[in-house]
């Protein structure tokens, strides 16, 4: 019998399954080595311990972590404080966190797996998998006037947060903002799908294609992975992620038993891990802890592999790697403004030095404290882990001053 690609492909993930049970369960995604491997000395971890120490003195954070590490191991690993607010477990690699956005990248990659298999191509309209998104409209929130779209919208637009939606609890007071939140987009109680599918009946703020802006397209982009794939979200992520890469701990819901490794803000709160609702949220459901996601990022550093497993081919993360805004794309609501790009599903800033041109460094943060960066030309992965949730501003490290200080560091 002859096998298809499909066929093949979830042949090779099944045996990647079983090896990552049969082989890593007892096997850290953290190899302690030397941080001078990357140019790294005492001195200077001190300073990064000095600056976790002072956020955690300043009641910015109750503990952090910070990880530089690449394929031969980890160089530095370094915790401050405790889990959270009258907790006494220092935090540690073992700590699960909200990571928010950095669900973003992973759902991404979940995708362009599914393109390598023919599941989905990025240019496939989205109203192919949820028809709602037919005849969508733009409004002028000068004037409220609404008008047809010109442009279809496509699985490439999700990827690259040009596709006209928005994001309404970064933007309650606009006019779109207020129908937002009128349509429920912030509600738990129902699925990704049926969120889309509210989104889809609300204008879109501006032509697909025409301007990036940080948005739910990734919300929806889960919403049409589950369709093209037949699967729900958790199950997409564990069968092409997950479980391959032995992340038996990044999950949208976390078991009741590991309450009490949960990180959590000095200041405000946060949504329970532990309850479950029918929303996997691919812009921002996922708890992990820095012993995972170093898994995710070392598998990105290598290329789309991770100890023999492939996830996804090293073309694919070259696709996912290039430049998508251009010159052509309204760039007013970059984070980043004119500095750097973004690509399907990653942020590209330059590696400190360079410009425009590159190279870049990928990856993406979380609004609740974390970050990652892949870099491959100075050949190193980064994490920054914390909790946050209406801090005071300028706390001496966060997920902004994490990755300056490991560049001086690595650079100087």
């Amino acid at each position: 019998m002859k096998i298809n690609k499909i066929q093949h492909n979830m042949l090779a993930i099944a045996a990647a399954i079983c090896l990552s049970s049969a082989v890593w369960a007892d096997q850290s995604s953290i190899k302690m080595i030397e941080p001078g491997n990357f140019s790294i000395d005492a001195d200077e971890i001190q300073g990064f311990r000095d600056k976790m120490q002072a956020a955690v003195d300043g009641n910015f954070v109750a503990g952090n972590i910070i990880l530089v590490g690449n394929n031969d191991g980890i160089g530095v690993l370094e915790s401050v404080g405790t889990q959270g607010p009258k907790q006494t477990t220092p935090m540690d690699a073992e700590t699960i966190f909200r990571i928010y956005s950095m669900t973003k990248p992973i759902v991404s990659v979940a995708t362009m797996s599914m393109v390598e298999d023919g599941l989905i191509a990025i240019e496939d309209p989205v109203s192919k998998y949820i028809p709602e998104f037919a005849n969508m409209s733009i409004i002028d929130e000068q004037t409220g006037a609404v008008t047809a779209a010109k442009t279809v919208m496509t699985v490439q637009h999700l990827l690259t947060h040009e596709s006209g939606l928005i994001y309404g609890i970064f933007d309650p007071e606009s006019p779109l903002g207020k129908q937002y939140f009128q349509a429920g987009s912030l509600r738990s109680d129902i699925t990704a799908l049926e969120l889309a599918q509210k989104l889809a009946a609300l204008p879109l703020r501006f032509e697909p294609g025409s301007k990036w802006t940080y948005s739910r397209s990734t919300d929806v982009l889960g919403a049409v992975i589950e369709v093209a794939a037949g699967k729900s979200l958790d199950v997409i992520l564990k069968e092409r992620i997950f479980d391959p890469l032995g992340m038996d701990e990044t999950t949208f819901f976390v078991d009741a038993s590991k309450a009490s490794r949960i990180a959590n803000p000095i200041h405000g709160d946060m949504a329970d891990p532990t309850e479950v609702t029918p929303m996997l949220s691919a812009g921002g459901g996922l708890h992990s802890t820095t012993e995972d996601y170093v898994r995710f990022a070392n598998m990105l550093l290598n290329r789309g592999e991770y100890r023999g497993v492939r996830i996804i081919e090293e073309s694919t993360l070259d696709r996912m790697t290039q430049k998508f805004i251009g010159d052509s794309v309204d760039r007013s609501s970059f984070f980043f403004g004119p500095r750097g790009d973004w690509g399907l599903g990653f942020h590209l800033q330059p590696v400190p030095g360079k410009d425009n041109a590159g190279p870049f460094n990928f990856g993406w943060q979380g609004v609740g404290g974390t970050v990652f960066i892949v870099d491959p030309v100075n050949d190193f992965f980064m994490l920054y882990m914390a909790q946050v949730r209406d801090a005071p501003r300028g706390a001496p490290m966060d997920l902004t001053q994490s990755q300056r200080v490991v560049y001086e560091a690595m650079l100087d």
